[in-house]
Order: structure tokens, then C-alpha cells, then sequence
């Protein structure tokens, strides 16, 4: 009998997480319920996180709203570290994750809407507009100067140029937004997010009535503190772009590996092929990497092994620690340079700007915006509609 020969096995294999046929000999009688419901089973820890999320939000909530006043600020300082420790990062990636994929089937679209309506603003965000942000414009202008997070005209190692980035999104993102897509034409996400940002509004002056400070610490307190983690985290997994090929997307981002952020935050830390691939489901990110690492030695791009999440690389690079950084470098077979080359390297890409930093009050009415490169996922996401968001 002649045998196959050993199955060829990828050059570098993560630890990070993924989905095996396995995980059924595990589902329970709640699992299978909502199995129906779901498009893809690989999302059922979606469903189980979000089960556990919505237990502690809301009944937090109501025993702040029911609280006197004096106990809402003793039991939210115990109520906001907690949803920020166990809770927030995992939200967020799976907003994040179901943005991109939606996690319910077509035939029950209210519980569509369950997770950034319903859930999104107990964890800080408005309705609507981490959709139509993040999809409608950022993965529409990848970090090129139509983006209106684009850190490419910024140093990235400056603390004064991170507090200006995080000022213009955190005091005027919204009515830059709206002119964004007003500019664009895309009229359809600007009807989502001024619905979703009015609805916000009217529902935190109803619940202020009720009680003020239990709405400052329910929804209004992590708003205030999520939006400079947001922030601090799109600033770092962009930091490095080459500013001679800003488009490329192995130069544009970075790669978070052999962490357990990947585990708690559904493989984030793959922003490479997330931007290359943006369809592409979480538990499929490491695989990718490690099937196209050829490419990614090709052209350089920077892996970091075991640095921990993207706020780390932040602090990082407020603190100006190079050194850290270049050592949670993976390097490339055949890579011969020396640490003080690989942190020379590293001080280049943050420190080489390409644009100029426009005022917290002026809009983009000349920069270079790409209209249509996300045509295939909208063609995914909504096959009857044409292919531009508008």
C-alpha cells in the first residue's frame, strides 16, 4: 500500500483561536435554540457572550435606577471598572466582527439590530454609528486621506498628534461624519446615523428624568471613556504605514500574534488580513496569515509575537519604548538586521508623515476619496441594492 506522505504543514503555525467541528460534542439545549437563528454556528460564542452581557448590563442598570442617589455613584464605581475589565473589549469586537458578518439570519431582523442598538449603548456607543463609521467610511478609504481616521498625516509616536486625532473624532467625529457622507452621497448611512444619533439623544434626556446620575453612569461615562480607548487602539493598528505605499495593506497595519487578546477579542489582532480580506471570518484570520507568510516576509510587514493588545503598542509609542517593540518583532527567515536597525526602522515608519494635519473644524472637501472599493461586501451584505452605499 502506498502511502500520501505527511501532510504539508504551514512555516509558522499561532496558538491563537480558532473553530473546530469538535466544539458540537459541547452545545447545550440553549445553544441549539438559537442555532436556528444564526447564520454561521462558528458565532455561537456571540451568542453566549451576549447572553452574558445583557444579564449584567441590565440588571446593573436597574438597580442604579432604583438606587438613591448617593449609592449610584458607590455601586457604578464598582459597575463601570467592571464592564470595562470583563466586558468591553469583547463587546466591541463583536459589534466589530457582526458589523462585517451579521450574525442572525435574514427571516429575524429585529434581533439583527439586538447587538449595536440594544446592547451598543450600554457599552458606549450610539445606535448607529459604529456601522456606518467603520464600514460605510473607514474600510471605504483604508486609512488613505479620505479617511477620516487616517493617522497617515500624523507622527504616531506623538502624544500631541494622538490628542489632536482623539479631540477632532471625540468633539466633532460626528458632524465630520455627516459631511463625509453628504460629500460622498452616500444619503442612505447618513439617514442611519442621524436617526440613531437623535434617538440617542432622546433616550438619555427621557431616562435623566428618571435619574440623571444613573444615566451619566450607565451610558453616558462609557461613551466618555470607550471613545479614547477606540481611538488609541485605531491609532496604534495604523501607526506604522509606510507613508511611500500607504495603500499596500502589508504596510498599512499590523499583526497581533500568540496572544491571549486574540482569545478574549475574536483574533482582532489579525489587522492585515482583516483589511485584505474583510469578509473573512474571525476564526479564519490565523489560518490566512499563516497560509500567505510568504507575502507578508515579501513585504515586510510588521508581526508582533506576544505584545499584547493594540492599546499596549499605544503606550508604547507615547512612552517612545522602540526597544520593546522591535523585540516582540517576528522575524523572517533571512532576516539578518540587528535590534538598533529594527528600531530604526520602526521610528521611520512612525515618524514619516504623508498629508497635512487638517483643524479640528475643517472638513474634507478636497481630499482624495475612494468610492466603491468595498463593491463586493456590499454586494454580500445587501445583493438587491447597488453597490454603493448610498
Amino acid at each position: 500500500m502506498t502511502g500520501v506522505g505527511p501532510i504539508p504543514q504551514p512555516a509558522l503555525r499561532t496558538r491563537d483561536m480558532r473553530w473546530h467541528p469538535s466544539e458540537r460534542d459541547a452545545y447545550t439545549w440553549y445553544d441549539k435554540a438559537w442555532l436556528r437563528l444564526i447564520r454561521d454556528e462558528r458565532d455561537l460564542i456571540f451568542v453566549r457572550r451576549g447572553t452574558n452581557m445583557s444579564l449584567f448590563v441590565i440588571a446593573s442598570a436597574i438597580l442604579l435606577f432604583w438606587l438613591p442617589s448617593p449609592w449610584t455613584w458607590v455601586v457604578g464605581a464598582l459597575y463601570v471598572p467592571t464592564l470595562f475589565i470583563r466586558y468591553m473589549g469583547r463587546f466591541i469586537l463583536m459589534l466589530h466582527a457582526t458589523s462585517h458578518r451579521p450574525l442572525f439570519k435574514r427571516n429575524v431582523p429585529l434581533l439583527g439590530s439586538y447587538i449595536p442598538m440594544v446592547l451598543g449603548p450600554f457599552f458606549g456607543q450610539t445606535p448607529t454609528a459604529y456601522y456606518v463609521h467603520h464600514i460605510g467610511m473607514h474600510h471605504g478609504e483604508e486609512n488613505l486621506l479620505g479617511d477620516l481616521s487616517t493617522t497617515l498625516c500624523y507622527r504616531r509616536d506623538s502624544f500631541g498628534h494622538w490628542l489632536h486625532y482623539w479631540a477632532r473624532f471625540f468633539f466633532l467625529g460626528q458632524v465630520h461624519l455627516v459631511n463625509y457622507f453628504r460629500h460622498t452621497g452616500k444619503t442612505r448611512l447618513l439617514r442611519r446615523l442621524i436617526i440613531g444619533e437623535v434617538a440617542w439623544v432622546a433616550g438619555l434626556i427621557g431616562l435623566c428624568l428618571i435619574s440623571w446620575q444613573a444615566t451619566f453612569v450607565v451610558f453616558v461615562l462609557p461613551l466618555l471613556l470607550i471613545r479614547v480607548l477606540m481611538m488609541s487602539g485605531n491609532w496604534a493598528q495604523h501607526a506604522f504605514v509606510d507613508a511611500d505605499d500607504p495603500a499596500n495593506p502589508y504596510l498599512a497595519s499590523t499583526t497581533l500574534i500568540n496572544h491571549r487578546y486574540n482569545f478574549n477579542c475574536y483574533n482582532d489582532g489579525y489587522h492585515v488580513v482583516h483589511h485584505i480580506v474583510p469578509m473573512l471570518h474571525w476564526s479564519e484570520m490565523p489560518g490566512h496569515f499563516e497560509a500567505n507568510l510568504g507575502e507578508y516576509a515579501k513585504n515586510q510587514a510588521l508581526v508582533f509575537d506576544g505584545i499584547g493588545n493594540n492599546q499596549t503598542i499605544w503606550w508604547l509609542l507615547m512612552t517612545k519604548n522602540y526597544s520593546e517593540l522591535a523585540d516582540h518583532l517576528l522575524a523572517y527567515e533571512g532576516d539578518e538586521r540587528t535590534r538598533e536597525e529594527l528600531i530604526a526602522m520602526l521610528k521611520l515608519r512612525t515618524r514619516r508623515t504623508r498629508g497635512r494635519i487638517r483643524g479640528l473644524l475643517e472638513f474634507e472637501t478636497s481630499a482624495p476619496i475612494i468610492q466603491d472599493p468595498m463593491a463586493p461586501h456590499w454586494a454580500q451584505r445587501f445583493p438587491q441594492a447597488p453597490t454603493r452605499a448610498s
